[in-house]
């Protein structure tokens, strides 16, 4: 065999026990991709080292190496110095991994968990999982699906940014439960132009306000919304706010999980469900 892919878009826990085994067994390969969420319970991230270490130095035609590794180091001891994004870079040096490569970690405080992500430039894949408030920036040309994670709350700013890296995003997913900090400085507005399905059901209601009011980010083609029924009740003050109807317009459907009866103008507020 000269070429593998193995592309997981749900978590792993079996990477050292399966996954590497696997590959140090494919000596003859020539071009390797990988796509993995990880999660690492001996509280490790995956890097240039560990890379060359336990892949890569069991494949010696290797000529071509595609990757975007996302570690999750559960239960993290407080009391160690994990390696910074700096650390993470400095491993790659050296190393046979034939493409620029990026990184960034991310160590909540009071949280012991901790997460890496180390992708390979340009960036290859159509998704990009897990995403948080140390991803670096970049251009990622080909992501049409994104998702973003974390306990500390993203703000209006960070979302331009987003919307400037992905320029071709189709299917966006937030998760966190925080509340944004600095809603009141948030006047300038920008737009997510190919934006088609947008899931805020497992976000903070502040997420869904800013992506359905079109004074704060347009979405002139959303076409899916995902999000709790007190969420939507709440930003559109019970289906009768205009101000958001520009961005609810052209809807073909919400997803709403839990069970509710439908008001009398719903669906005069959503005409194309």
């Amino acid at each position: 065999m000269k070429c593998f892919s193995f592309k997981s878009h749900k978590p792993v826990s079996f990477y050292n026990e399966e996954v590497v085994p696997l590959l140090r067994r494919m000596s003859n390969l020539e071009q390797l991709t990988l796509y993995l969420s990880i999660i690492e319970d001996d509280l490790r991230y995956i890097d240039g080292n560990r890379l060359s270490d336990e892949v890569l130095i069991h494949m010696p035609r290797l000529n071509k190496f595609t990757f975007s590794i996302d570690t999750w180091c559960r239960n993290m001891d407080n009391n160690i110095n994990y390696p910074s994004n700096d650390d993470i870079l400095r491993s790659f040096i050296g190393k046979n991994i034939y493409h620029q490569v990026d990184a960034y970690t991310r160590k909540a405080p009071m949280v012991k968990d901790g997460r890496c992500h180390i992708y390979s430039l340009p960036y290859q894949f159509h998704m990009f999982h897990s995403l948080n408030n140390s991803f670096p920036g970049g251009i990622f040309q080909t992501v049409v699906c994104l998702e973003m994670v974390d306990i500390c709350s993203f703000e209006h700013d960070f979302f331009k940014l987003i919307s400037q890296c992905f320029p071709i995003l189709r299917e966006l997913t937030v998760r966190n439960p925080q509340q944004q900090r600095n809603k009141q400085h948030s006047s300038t507005s920008f737009t997510f132009p190919h934006l088609t399905t947008l899931s805020v059901k497992h976000a903070h209601t502040d997420y869904a306000e800013q992506f359905l009011f079109h004074s704060k980010i347009c979405v002139p083609n959303l076409l899916h919304l995902r999000i709790q029924y007190e969420s939507l009740a709440m930003i559109t003050n019970n289906f009768t706010n205009d101000t958001i109807c520009l961005n609810c317009a052209q809807l073909r459907s919400v997803s709403i999980v839990e069970p509710f009866v439908r008001p009398e103008n719903f669906d005069l507020y959503f005409p194309q469900l």
